[in-house]
């Protein structure tokens, strides 16, 4: 009997999870605030509260953050993080400022600590890697001069979790100095050898995983991915961090086929993830947070507004790219959500996790809005203000010749 509940609740998840995103995909919108809004839904104080799939949509959960970093690795090689770190390192800092520093103060001011202010710092940084590519691809500005500054950020943020993740794992994890800093000297060594040994050895690594045969293809990376995730945790690093690592040390047509099978299974896993977070925050907590979430989406788009300008500015892209490269990194999403989760997971702050839910729902939902609009109302606001500009320049000059012809 436990197994036909088992089945029939997790079927009607994967089933409605799949209409939502029919729905989603209608109106070109991400997924992401559905799924959260189902979880909210079926979760705890929710309006059917599920039971005997919990535990099962617990490991789901897991595996699709192993996924989500696992792709997010495959995306890149050794070379092209490295690449990025020489080349953009200061529009990365002024991102990690500019959008970590407001997420931190808020947890200060709320009373929260300072391990969840770390964890709040991490949720309002990390833009949507998945959301923000998705806009670009409806927008057809994939081809656009501002789009490598736009992903250049990206991958500086992602590449800042191989760093950040272990150091939050071991916060929450309640671990002091000594353990937390070798947590992380296990974490930037590990990095480390993974980055050298793809640089060097990468194509003999991507030929010993290499298969003409699909299946053969899928499990053995798949199979490496959940090992090395459950070895990097086992090691207080971080299973998602082990991920992103497997990820970057494979390359070329290993990378592309294991990307083509992996996806389907990414976007099941990683939907489950979304459900999983909205199971464990009750709706009921969330209105208590919800203008602090909506002050600090705010804050954080023009943040993000501010970094895209400033990283196409300094790469010598014109006005309207640089708007363009703003509006683009205001969403956030998935990382976000993980981030969160592990804070939610240790107990941290009851608080954090609604408000993290609030503030991600409202950023996933505005942040196409912001690609879309941002540069056209820039555009409007500086016409609007140019005839001022010409009229006072006018009266400026008008008065200096009355004062001239009255000398």
């Amino acid at each position: 009997m436990h197994s036909a509940v088992l089945l029939i609740e997790f079927g009607s998840i994967i089933l409605g999870l799949g209409l939502l995103g029919r729905f989603a995909a209608r109106f070109r919108l991400s997924p992401i605030p559905l799924y959260l809004l189902a979880g909210l839904a079926f979760g705890e104080g929710g309006l059917l509260p599920l039971g005997a799939s919990e535990e099962f949509i617990a490991t789901g959960a897991e595996i699709g953050v192993i996924l989500l970093l696992l792709m997010l690795g495959l995306e890149y090689t050794a070379s092209d993080l490295v690449s990025n770190l020489k080349t953009h390192y200061p529009s990365g800092l002024v991102d990690c400022a500019f959008n970590a520093l407001p997420g931190a103060a808020v947890a200060l001011l709320l009373g929260w600590g300072p391990v969840a202010a770390v964890v709040l710092a991490g949720v309002t940084w990390i833009s949507s890697s998945g959301v923000i590519a998705k806009v670009l691809g409806d927008l057809g500005r994939v081809g656009n001069r501002e789009t490598p500054v736009i992903l250049s950020v990206l991958v500086l943020e992602d590449l800042a979790m191989a760093v950040y993740l272990p150091i939050v794992t071991a916060l929450v994890a309640g671990a002091g100095l000594l353990a937390g800093s070798l947590t992380l000297a296990i974490a930037l060594g590990a990095a480390g050898l993974v980055l050298f040994l793809a640089l060097r050895y990468g194509r003999v690594i991507s030929r010993f995983v290499s298969s003409d045969d699909p299946e053969k293809l899928l499990l053995v990376v798949l199979g490496l991915t959940i090992l090395v995730a459950g070895v990097a945790q086992q090691l207080q690093v971080s299973a998602a961090v082990g991920a992103f690592l497997v990820g970057i040390a494979l390359s070329g047509e290993v990378a592309e086929g294991a990307h083509t099978l992996l996806s389907p299974l990414r976007d099941l896993f990683a939907a489950v993830f979304f459900v999983f977070f909205g199971l464990h925050t009750d709706p009921s907590s969330i209105p208590p947070v919800l203008l602090p979430a909506l002050g600090l989406a705010v804050v954080t788009a023009l943040t993000k507004i501010t970094t895209g300008y400033w990283a196409a500015r300094r790469a010598g892209i014109s006005v309207k790219g640089r708007w363009r490269a703003g509006g683009a990194l205001v969403a956030r999403g998935e990382f976000s959500i993980v981030i969160a989760g592990l804070a939610v997971s240790a107990g941290i702050e009851p608080s954090l996790g609604p408000l993290a839910t609030a503030y991600v729902l409202i950023l996933v939902v505005l942040g196409p809005l912001t690609a879309r609009y941002t540069e056209p109302l820039a555009t409007w606001w500086t016409r609007r203000r140019e005839p001022r500009r010409d009229a006072a320049q006018t009266t400026h000059r008008t008065k200096e010749a009355d004062a001239q012809v009255a000398d």
